[in-house]
C-alpha cells in the first residue's frame, strides 16, 4: 500500500491543523494505522494509533485529549484533527499501516510495514 500524508503547514500556537493520509489499494480496511512524528534532532515518537474499524485508538500522553485519529475506509483515508497546538507539536508528521491483527491498534515504529513521504507541521509561539 502506498501512502500519501497531506495538511501540514505553519499555524500560532493554539490553533488547529487536519492532517490527511490516504492509501491506495482496496485493502486499505485490513490495515491498522498510525501516525508518528519527528522533530528536528530527536528520534520518531508515536502519537497516535487506530484499529481497522476506527473503534479502537489510542494516543501518546503528550496528544491525549487535543489530537484526534480518525479513519474512513470508503475513502482509504486516515485523519488527524489537531488542537491546541503547542510549539513543541512541531515536527514532521507521517502516517503508517501496520500490518497484523487488524482488531487491535500499533504503537511500535517496527510494527508499521508502510510509511508516507511525511508532512510538515509547524507551530509558533
Amino acid at each position: 500500500v502506498q501512502l500519501q500524508a497531506s495538511g501540514g503547514g505553519l499555524v500560532q500556537a493554539g490553533g488547529s491543523l487536519s492532517l490527511s493520509c490516504a492509501a491506495s489499494g482496496r485493502t486499505f480496511s485490513r490495515y491498522p494505522m498510525g501516525w508518528f512524528r519527528q522533530a528536528p534532532g530527536k528520534e520518531r515518537e508515536f502519537v497516535a494509533a487506530i484499529n481497522w474499524s476506527g473503534d479502537s485508538t489510542y494516543y501518546a500522553d503528550s496528544v491525549k485529549g487535543r489530537f484526534t485519529i480518525s479513519r474512513d475506509n470508503a475513502k482509504n483515508t486516515v485523519y488527524l484533527q489537531m488542537n491546541s497546538l503547542k510549539p513543541e507539536d512541531t515536527a514532521v508528521y507521517y502516517c503508517a499501516a501496520a500490518v497484523g491483527d487488524s482488531g487491535t491498534y500499533y504503537i511500535l515504529p517496527r510494527s508499521y510495514e508502510y510509511w508516507g513521504q511525511g508532512t510538515l507541521v509547524t507551530v509558533s509561539s
